[in-house]
């Protein structure tokens, strides 16, 4: 396992995926039937030019960025800020598209408030918007042994803006199944094995059984092999990583994983980067398509910052 490659190749997998997903970001899964994408778009949704990434990929590189320096969620959460109000790390430098709980979450730090305080935590504060960012913890937790470890660390950074236990189990089953692929298991074992650790770190500490029986789609059975119809891609949490996995798992390769992801239809830059993630790293870089690579914005600087960050995890 080349572990700066695979840095390199979710990271890129990630924003291309969501650059794919933004110009039709809310249109129906009947629109995309009709329509589908299969390259970047210009304009359309948010007016970005082709190769645009959104909100979902410039807070997964500020929360690499910042992890490459050490771990310490209130500087996480300044560069949160810093994105916010000065547009680091937009594809165009600004921001373009916030979800509520981030903003409101983010506009507490700007106030005072400590990132370890800011999230919010009711069950209405379930968007997607850690899970989106949670990428990198696969790279820097993949060495931790200690399961209880590795769940508080996702805990602390799902919880600067989403603090909610659902927001955290999602981010959680992400970061666990991602470690799996980086150890060189196939998806079908990875899946298997994320469900037993996942499953037994529950009923080993007590968490909510309702809240619980909300991820059986994913935890108790095989959400791969539930039908289309029967996967939304809308920017709640459980939907975002039901239609992720759904895809990834039902992908032979890196461009059919992600332009699946996007032709879902509605949040689809947010379904097509959870979902890019994992399938840059797993299919690996000759699965992308290299004008894809040299189409996306901030090219130069993904590639810096995935070595910068491959430096401080390896």
């Amino acid at each position: 396992m080349n572990l700066e490659n695979k840095i390199k190749e979710a990271f890129f997998g990630q924003a291309i995926g969501d650059a794919l997903g933004v110009p039709v970001e809310f249109k129906s899964r009947e629109y995309l039937k009709e329509n589908p994408v299969d390259d970047y778009l210009a304009f359309m949704c948010w007016n970005q030019p082709a190769g645009t990434f959104s909100d979902d990929s410039s807070m997964m590189f500020c929360t690499a960025e910042s992890l490459s320096k050490k771990y310490d969620i209130e500087d996480i959460g300044k560069t949160f800020v810093k994105w916010y109000t000065e547009g680091y790390w937009g594809a165009h430098d600004e921001v373009f598209d916030i979800g509520g709980t981030t903003r409101r979450s983010l506009r507490r730090i700007i106030e005072g408030e400590k990132a370890k305080f800011s999230g919010e935590f009711f069950p209405e504060n379930n968007g997607n918007g850690s899970l989106m960012r949670i990428l990198p913890l696969v790279f820097f937790l993949y060495k931790e042994k200690d399961i209880n470890i590795r769940f508080q660390t996702i805990k602390e950074v799902s919880s600067i803006t989403h603090a909610h236990l659902r927001s955290v189990v999602s981010c959680f089953i992400f970061v666990e199944f991602g470690i799996l692929l980086l150890s060189g298991e196939n998806k079908i074992t990875a899946y298997a094995k994320m469900q037993n650790v996942v499953n037994d770190f529950i009923v080993l500490n007590g968490f909510n059984a309702e809240e619980v029986s909300l991820f059986d789609r994913i935890l108790k059975y095989k959400v791969y092999e539930l039908s289309e119809n029967q996967i939304n891609s809308g920017g709640y949490v459980l939907e975002s990583i039901e239609s992720a996995l759904w895809c990834f798992m039902n992908s032979n390769n890196y461009t059919e994983s992600v332009l699946s992801a996007v032709n879902l239809g509605g949040d689809t830059d947010t379904t097509a980067a959870i979902n890019g993630g994992l399938a840059g790293m797993y299919y690996g870089w000759e699965s992308i398509r290299l004008e894809w690579i040299n189409g996306i914005a901030k090219q130069k600087e993904i590639t810096e910052l995935a070595l910068q960050f491959y430096q401080s995890v390896k």
